[in-house]
């Protein structure tokens, strides 16, 4: 059996670890949280990066922060890990299936139009400030559609650029599940920089590691500070015990932040030799189609 993807452990993680246990900074405040942040913002090109627990805290946090509420249905491709519909649903809100692609195992986008068109409407409603806003709602039962969740499933992506159009024209807000798409592109264009939101996981078996870990990449920077503040158990004060909303205790430690700063550090090395492991593969399977025997 060929694993998804093992932990490479052989950089400065034990330098990194070591220095948070000799420091005493291991708990969620420290200067490796912030480093990690930097560095996936910048190998990203995202404006904001904010460090979570996992990629399923970031999920659900990015949708929350992308407006979708209770009782909204939020499209998902149906080929997926459950964390994508399990944090929908930690909002009240409803996993809506699309099938994919058979070629790409990514939303299939015709089926995704098609669906929009025969099944909703634009209907407008007003904001307390008197705005008018649209939003679009399944035609038959007048459930708000909340978002998109287009899913990188193993770092293969969506065509983002027709699936920001029909975002744009439906006024329906993009959240990237691209949790295991660190270092896939789309002309040029990082993953999880397309949408208002874009998620990064760092399990065991995904490309880098902290063991744990997540991460929430935007490129507005109200929704990075606001992102932060819920992260930390919404504290407006860094020594009272003052909270103005519901916050989350999601925010990533810092003895596992730094096992990502090194991860990181050898990222460019990992992506290599998946692209050489991916073009052994590839020809392997050639010969055998093809009748061939090594």
């Amino acid at each position: 059996m060929i694993p998804l993807s093992i932990p490479n452990i052989s950089g400065n993680e034990w330098q990194y670890v070591k220095d948070c246990l000799d420091t005493g900074w291991i708990s969620s405040v420290g200067s490796y949280v912030n480093l990690f942040e930097d560095k996936l913002a910048e190998f990203t090109g995202a404006k904001y990066a904010v460090a979570a627990m996992n990629g399923t805290a970031a999920l659900h946090l990015s949708m929350q922060l992308a407006g979708v509420e209770r009782g909204d249905l939020v499209i998902v491709p149906d080929i997926t890990f459950i964390a994508s519909c399990n944090a929908i649903s930690y909002l009240g809100a409803e996993p809506l299936l699309i099938d994919v692609d058979k070629y790409t195992w990514q939303m299939d986008l015709y089926l995704l139009e098609s669906f929009l068109e025969e099944n909703t409407f634009l209907a407008g409603s007003t904001t307390d400030e008197g705005n008018e806003i649209i939003r679009s709602h399944i035609n038959t039962s007048g459930r708000r559609i909340g978002a998109i969740l287009p899913v990188h499933v193993l770092g293969n992506m969506v065509d983002m650029d027709r699936l920001s159009a029909i975002c744009t024209k439906y006024h329906i807000p993009i959240v990237e599940d691209s949790t295991e798409a660190l270092g896939s592109t789309h002309k040029g264009k990082h993953a999880g920089t397309f949408g208002i939101f874009g998620t990064s996981s760092f399990n065991g078996n995904k490309i880098i590691s902290t063991g744990g870990g997540g991460m929430i990449l935007t490129n507005d920077e109200h929704l990075a500070k606001k992102a932060k503040h819920l992260t930390t158990q919404a504290k407006t004060d860094p020594f009272e015990y003052d909270h103005d909303e519901i916050g989350y205790n999601y925010r990533l430690v810092n003895i596992l932040a730094a096992v990502g700063v090194a991860q990181m550090e050898q990222l460019p090395g990992f992506l290599k030799r998946k692209k050489k492991l991916t073009n052994i593969t590839d020809d392997l399977l050639k010969m055998k189609i093809c009748g061939f025997k090594k």
